[in-house]
């Protein structure tokens, strides 16, 4: 979170895998193919029927897709393995709280002798449903309640109402999610929502509200996301010692965006990855539809993860970004970056880096971060292969500039900005990985690089989030 603007502190649900040894971390040993598997490849079958049991609400066209592949299948090996990809297709739609499958010879006058029928028993979720649960963002906590109708039309359409109160923010918001029928991955989304943060490291209080839609979908290996946002701002003072930079910044504004993300992720795993590589671009031009707010807005992220000996995992971040207003209004506050904290450059305060006014980080219009990495085993492997295992020993390395840019200089004085003055910093800690949803530091920190006006923590730092640099 340390290098997006504001209000921008997503944090994602305590659910989802339990605790322990995540899948993606098992090595799996080749294991040598017996003879009666050799001969269960090599014995011709034929798919006749595929049956769904358990069906009220969901249209049968929306599952067709799902299951087709099963019909290919050329022996029984090749149907076990269909049909578990198609019940893994049925699950990610959100729709069934359980699916079974049961493979047997065909009955009927039309048997083949080698004929199979495959039958999926499923259990749909309840028309309505609801969840209390609490949430962890960077550096911050929060109670959620939700409210969520799935598949409310039959075709794994989904409406949700979440209601969230923070350590630093309050929100609630509706949002309806309509994903292609046989391209789960392409899907459209509306959300209306109201958001109020509070940011003490600026002295600010921020209220959007705003509607956005959004259409994702898959080229080959990338993912991309369109998106439209349009978003009624409310900035306001903190507190009374708020500098004056501040109070300039407060009032209302009208935000109309849009905005383009390509991601390519093969990591093993979001949270605390040994394996892959992440890369992400983020396009955002303001104004042109509308609004008070005219900014170009251009962001990258690149991690790059290798394992080494020892079980130990060497991993390499690069985040980076610049904001170009467009006409003669200065960039707002709430749209520019902000850097430093236990989520980005390690060793400063919440985002402590860069301009500032009587003790009032006012963000940047630039900047960029990188961090290596050396995660290890625990020494002498405490709990090995099982609760033991969520931690990992981090020595680290990060270093980093925010600034603001005078756009009548040229690129060359634009990248001799950003290399002044860097800040950095090196030190060790303990990881723990909470399932695949966040993780958590606790390092000893050493800041180096250190300008005025910088806010340090020499010494033990605590951070908890779900995107670390």
């Amino acid at each position: 979170m340390g290098t997006v603007h504001a209000r921008s502190l997503d944090p994602l649900p305590m659910h989802g895998p339990e605790l322990g040894v995540h899948a993606d971390d098992i090595e799996t040993p080749d294991i040598e193919q017996e003879s009666k598997q050799e001969v269960l490849e090599n014995q011709n079958v034929v798919v006749q029927r595929v049956h769904i049991d358990g069906l009220g609400r969901t249209k049968e066209d929306l599952l067709s897709y799902e299951i087709a592949e099963v019909f290919r299948a050329k022996n029984l090996i090749d149907v076990m393995k269909r049909s578990h990809e198609a019940r893994q297709n049925l699950l990610r739609l959100g729709i069934f709280r359980k699916v079974e499958v049961v493979i047997d010879t065909s009955q009927g006058a039309d048997a083949l002798p080698n004929g199979l029928d495959v039958t999926f028993e499923v259990t749909e979720l309840r028309r309505m449903t609801g969840n209390y649960n609490t949430m962890v963002g960077n550096n911050e906590g929060s109670m959620v309640l939700g409210l969520k109708l799935p598949n409310v039309f039959g075709r794994a359409e989904k409406l949700t109402f979440q209601f969230s109160y923070g350590t630093k923010e309050t929100s609630y918001g509706l949002s309806f999610f309509k994903p292609q029928p046989g391209h789960f991955e392409r899907n459209f989304a509306v959300n209306v929502y109201k958001v109020t943060g509070q940011f003490p490291w600026s002295s600010l209080r921020e209220t959007d509200r705003g509607i956005s839609t959004e259409f994702s979908f898959p080229i080959w290996r990338t993912n991309h996301t369109l998106k439209w946002e349009g978003v009624w701002r409310e900035l306001g003072c903190l507190a009374r010692t708020a500098s004056f930079a501040v109070r300039e910044e407060s009032g209302h504004s009208l935000k109309s965006s849009l905005s383009h993300t390509m991601v390519i992720d093969t990591r093993n795993s979001t949270i605390l990855p040994r394996t892959g590589a992440f890369l992400k671009f983020h396009q955002e031009l303001a104004g042109y539809t509308g609004g008070d707010a005219s900014f170009l807005k251009e962001d990258f992220e690149i991690q790059m993860n290798r394992r080494l000996f020892w079980d130990s995992v060497l991993s390499a971040s690069l985040w980076g970004g610049m904001l170009l207003p467009i006409g003669d209004r200065p960039t707002c506050i709430a749209d520019r970056y902000y850097l430093g904290g236990p989520t980005s450059v390690r060793g400063f305060s919440m985002y402590s880096i860069g301009p500032q006014s009587e003790g009032d980080y006012l963000g940047g219009e630039a900047y960029w971060a990188g961090g290596i990495h050396l995660y290890t085993p625990l020494p002498f492997r405490p709990g090995k292969g099982g609760f033991g295992d969520l931690f990992r020993t981090h020595f680290f390395l990060n270093a980093g500039n925010l600034c603001n840019l005078n756009y009548g200089e040229g690129p060359k004085a634009h990248l001799t900005r950003l290399a002044e003055c860097i800040r950095w910093s090196y030190g060790a800690g303990i990881v723990l990985r909470l399932g695949n949803i966040a993780r958590l530091e606790l390092n000893y920190c050493i800041p180096m690089g250190v300008q005025s006006g910088d806010r340090i923590c020499d010494g033990v730092q605590f951070g908890a989030g779900i995107r670390f640099l």
